[in-house]
């Protein structure tokens, strides 16, 4: 398997400064509302599962397990709903995230369930940094699905 072209963000070098200075003032703006960032990489790692993006799902998962995430809970994300592993507002972080990525799989995208739920959890300042968040971690997404980046498999020693 090879990529069609290099990451658009590393051919473009502004577009990937201008993306990682949005990734980390996010990561900013999380820390100040309280939302942990295992919590984020959760909404990434569902996101990159739904689009189909390896290069992320690994990355997002590798950077949750740093972050002091279990694999067990990582191996359970893509099944949250049929598991005990998720408190309610990741579950709500979840299930924000499976809608503002699927946004074109109902007439409703975001249903008012799922943004009131999220918005119980979550202050204004959280949920617009959770919804901004999950929309870059589609970005990134459809940059890496639409080229056909590939994940480098290090070998361990």
């Amino acid at each position: 398997m090879k990529s069609r072209i290099d990451s658009p963000a590393a051919i473009v070098p502004d577009a990937i400064q201008a993306l990682q200075a949005l990734g980390k003032a996010l990561f900013v703006s999380a820390e100040q509302t309280g939302i942990p960032k295992r919590t984020l990489y959760l909404a990434y790692l569902r996101a990159s599962q739904i689009n189909g993006d390896s290069v992320c799902v690994e990355l997002h998962s590798r950077n949750a397990l740093a972050a002091g995430e279990s694999a067990e809970r990582l191996l359970a994300v893509s099944a949250w709903r049929e598991t005990q592993y998720f408190n309610d507002s990741e579950r709500s972080t979840l299930a924000l995230s499976e809608a503002v990525t699927r946004l074109n799989d109902r007439v409703d995208p975001v249903p008012d369930e799922i943004f009131n739920e999220a918005a119980r959890h979550f202050d204004v300042q959280a949920l617009a940094t959770l919804i901004a968040g999950i929309s870059t971690a589609n970005l990134w997404n459809r940059l890496n699905v639409s080229t056909r980046q590939i994940v480098t498999v290090s070998e361990s020693k």
